[in-house]
């Protein structure tokens, strides 16, 4: 009798500890779709059924955070604001203009204690209301930000062409997880680099910032830097789209490339396809002009330039515009007396970096209105950028 009545009991916990399992199974599923964010799953381990929930949850509430946006904060997401150090008035225009995001420069890491600064970065984030990308370029070389800085870093950052001169790829996948991981642990967000340009002539102005390798050899280069950045939570930016060639410098003016359409697809696309098979965040265009493609404008304000990465190269993430406060920008707008920002969303780009948001968002509200740009390009575009901020996770 009391060996039966152990029987009964036995069975009893064991259908008890059943229920509990698939209950703790349950709360152990939920529990990965509120914390992704702090702990990293790999792709390969998850159901599809779990993938399907994870993304039926993302896409929710971004839709929900889209529908009770107001124009002006959708207006104001596009919007790649300057820091250049005035560190109190950019917190400010982040709140007052609902900023997409902030650039941080040289002047913006300089003479602030460690405590300092990463106390401006979380105060940052709390004055936007949807997260905050943060993005710096730290391409290594002559172009480096965070060791200007010896409380972030205290030791220089060689640029890929030495590293990998003297390491091959491996050097260049340790170096960009050891600087992503930096970036990661001092708030900022995204990188723009790698740089996908190829340029032959060793005295382009944009040759030290490339690998300075060929176009099939850059192309090899470029998928593990962009995962090697990516795998810390920050986001990589290629950049110049459709590539900046021996071109002169468009930070002080206007340059050209005479270059054919069917040689850019053989050569320069090269990186930048390898780039979007890797699955890079972000794409930066450049401000040369490119005559066998559009000889009126600049590619960073040129719809036949970003229909080719859109539609021929099939890209679907952030395409973003280098600096509108360069030199080829601000004298194309002076010129033909047009407001940059308006253009630069026409042509297609998402964000827009160093646009001047204080008189950009009406402009662009008012092309909104006027039907110049929809409002579906709108909506959508600020549902990229929202989808890479839960992905950083730093949604709101």
């Amino acid at each position: 009798m009391v060996i039966s009545t152990k029987i009964i009991i036995v069975k009893q916990e064991g259908y008890i500890m059943k229920k509990k399992l698939l209950i703790l199974t349950a709360l152990a599923t939920t529990a990965l779709l509120i914390t992704g964010c702090q702990h990293q799953i790999k792709a390969n381990s998850r159901t599809t059924n779990f993938k399907t929930t994870a993304v039926k949850k993302k896409t929710n509430k971004i839709d929900l955070i889209l529908k009770h946006m107001t124009l002006n904060e959708k207006i104001g997401q596009l919007y790649f604001a300057h820091s250049t150090g005035n560190t109190k008035q950019m917190m400010q225009d982040v709140k007052k203009y609902h900023l997409g995001g902030t650039t941080l420069f040289a002047p913006d890491f300089q003479n602030k204690t460690k405590a300092q600064f990463d106390s401006e970065m979380r105060n940052y984030q709390k004055n936007s209301n949807h997260g905050l990308l943060i993005a710096t370029d730290q391409e290594g070389g002559t172009v480096s930000r965070i060791d200007t800085n010896p409380s972030i870093s205290q030791r220089k950052y060689p640029s890929p062409q030495e590293i990998y001169n003297t390491q091959g790829l491996t050097g260049i996948q340790k170096e960009d997880q050891t600087v992503a991981k930096i970036l990661h642990q001092n708030g900022i967000n995204m990188n723009f680099a790698p740089v996908a340009d190829v340029a032959k002539d060793k005295n382009s102005f944009i040759y030290d910032r490339t690998l300075g390798q060929d176009y099939e050899t850059t192309a090899k280069y470029i998928p593990v830097a962009v995962k090697s950045i990516q795998s810390q939570k920050v986001a990589s930016c290629l950049k110049h789209f459709p590539g900046y060639g021996d071109a002169g410098d468009t930070h002080t003016g206007f340059a050209q490339i005479n270059k054919p359409l069917s040689e850019y697809k053989k050569e320069d696309f090269l990186p930048f396809k390898a780039g979007i098979k890797a699955g890079v965040d972000g794409i930066m265009f450049s401000h040369i002009v490119i005559k066998n493609i559009d000889a009126k404008m600049p590619a960073s304000l040129s719809p036949a330039v970003h229909k080719l990465l859109r539609k021929n190269l099939a890209y679907q993430g952030l395409m973003i515009t280098d600096d509108l406060q360069m030199g080829a920008i601000t004298q194309y707008a002076k010129q033909h007396h047009i407001n940059a920002d308006v253009l630069a969303l026409k042509a297609g780009n998402d964000m827009l970096l160093g646009g001047n948001y204080q008189t950009g968002i009406i402009a662009i509200k008012k092309a909104v209105q006027k039907g110049i740009i929809s409002q579906k390009q709108i909506n959508d575009s600020v549902r990229r950028i929202l989808q890479l901020k839960e992905k950083l996770c730093i949604l709101k």
